[in-house]
C-alpha cells in the first residue's frame, strides 16, 4: 500500500510531494468521494479525485508504486475517469482566465479596475 500524497506525486498529478501533501491537508484530494489525510493508504481499484480550479478530475488506481515514474509509464498505474462535464468546466475556467488579462499586462490600472468593478456589479448573477 502507498500513501495517497506519495502516490499522486509519483503518478505526476503534482510537481512536488509537498504540493500533494498540502492539497490533501486542504481537502482537495478525495478517495472514493471522501477527503483524506496525506498518510491515508491507497488501494487498487479506488477512485482518487483532485479538485482543481472548480473542476474535479478523477482517476482509477490500476496499480501501486513507491517511486516516481516517467510520464510514459503513468498509464500503467492510473486511468482518467473524469466526466465530460468536469472537463468542460475546466476548459471554461481556462478560457475565462485567458480572456480576462493577457500575459505580461501586469496588474490593472485604477481606471481598468474601476471599469471591471462596475461591469461585475452591474451583472444579474441570479439568472
Amino acid at each position: 500500500m502507498a500513501r495517497v500524497d506519495k502516490f499522486i506525486w509519483a503518478v505526476r498529478l503534482f510537481k512536488t510531494r509537498s504540493l500533494a501533501t498540502n492539497q490533501c491537508k486542504t481537502n482537495k484530494i478525495l478517495v472514493n468521494g471522501e477527503a483524506v489525510k496525506p498518510s491515508r493508504a491507497v488501494k487498487i481499484g479506488e477512485i482518487v479525485s483532485v479538485k482543481k480550479n472548480g473542476a474535479v478530475f478523477s482517476y482509477k488506481v490500476l496499480d501501486l508504486l513507491e517511486k516516481r515514474v516517467g510520464a510514459k509509464l503513468v498509464a500503467d498505474y492510473i486511468v482518467d475517469v473524469t466526466s465530460a462535464e468536469e472537463i468542460e468546466k475546466y476548459k471554461l475556467f481556462i478560457a475565462s482566465q485567458q480572456s480576462y488579462r493577457n500575459n505580461g499586462m501586469g496588474k490593472p490600472t485604477t481606471k481598468e479596475r474601476r471599469h471591471l468593478e462596475k461591469f461585475l456589479n452591474d451583472q444579474d448573477w441570479d439568472t
